[in-house]
């Protein structure tokens, strides 16, 4: 199996640009994940983060997740658990407006630690648009415009421990899906494994390495790239040792954006194929993966295409 896909940012500065976005291109268009070093996030910024997730876990959720446990009776199951994630989280809003003062249970120093995080992984993530941008051949900012909506990007961090489990093989840590956004970051602990993402009918280790920011993308930016670029099936593996860190942050279109592949994309590949993917509304898309996330992507494309074609539905 080949080397999961590990760029160096710093690395688009020099004369081995050319290479690293060849790179880029690449993981892309045959992983749907990579993953970043020399991000320019500082690591001090990351490992306080890291501290102060972990710390609030402890403080604040815990016990939580103990009591939920013994309710549901899960560690005395006998058989594999479908409807259920071996996970204790919590969700920040960024934009177009934030919520990070109204969460309960986070002291102020890490709210100030998370407004800060946000902001660093927004400039990235807008970087790594322009970036795709450049190797699909769409202008600067195509991506970041089409993710606009009225009011801007959506933007949050869905913030998770995976705590130790009893039984990993019959719960997992989070059951296997394609994220339905635009492009995610992932933050994850660097001593606790357990991502996996699905090539070539195998699962595969997203490896844990220290200050590392892991990039995959999700559904929208399938669509936009009429399938050029694909969001692929991962999962968590529930570990009998250590909890698992892990802060994923969704760049993702804004409520009324409207999605569609890219004209000249389309048209590139019009000598091959037809248009496959549908064209819709971001809220549409969420109102439907909201009851089939854990469900094949293709089935909500195919939805969004009837909708497209039924006037009574689009209107």
């Amino acid at each position: 199996m080949e080397n999961f896909p590990i760029i160096n940012l710093e690395k688009l500065n020099g004369d081995e640009r050319a290479n690293t976005m060849e790179m880029i291109k690449d993981a892309c268009e045959n992983w749907g994940f990579f993953e970043l070093v020399n991000h320019g996030i500082p690591h001090e910024v990351m490992d306080t983060v890291e501290k102060m997730t972990k710390g609030h876990y402890k403080k604040c959720m815990e016990q939580r997740f103990k009591e939920l446990v013994a309710s549901k009776g899960l560690e005395a199951v006998q058989a594999e658990v479908t409807d259920l994630d071996w996970e204790s989280t919590f969700f920040l809003r960024h934009l177009p407006t934030s919520n990070i003062s109204q969460v309960p249970d986070l002291d102020e120093e890490y709210r100030e630690v998370m407004r800060d995080f946000a902001k660093r992984l927004e400039k990235l993530a807008e970087e790594l648009l322009d970036l795709l941008c450049e190797n699909l051949g769409l202008e600067k900012g195509y991506l970041k415009n089409a993710f606009y909506g009225s009011k801007g990007p959506n933007f949050g961090t869905k913030v998770s421990n995976y705590p130790p489990c009893p039984k990993p093989d019959l719960i997992k840590g989070l059951r296997a899906h394609t994220d339905a956004g635009g492009i995610i970051l992932l933050f994850q602990d660097d001593k606790v494994s357990g991502l996996q993402l699905l090539k070539d009918e195998q699962w595969i280790d997203v490896p844990p390495m220290r200050h590392s920011i892991v990039v995959n993308l999700g559904d929208q930016l399938e669509v936009i790239t009429n399938g050029k670029y694909k969001s692929v099936l991962h999962r968590v593996i529930a570990q009998t040792d250590g909890t698992r860190m892990s802060l994923a942050s969704f760049y993702n279109p804004g409520s009324d954006a409207v999605i569609y592949p890219a004209k000249t994309l389309v048209e590139k590949e019009a000598e091959e194929s037809t248009q496959v993917y549908p064209k819709f509304v971001f809220d549409d898309y969420m109102k439907l993966y909201a009851g089939l996330k854990f469900q094949a992507k293709e089935p909500r494309f195919e939805a969004m295409k009837a909708m497209e074609s039924d006037p009574i539905a689009s209107a």
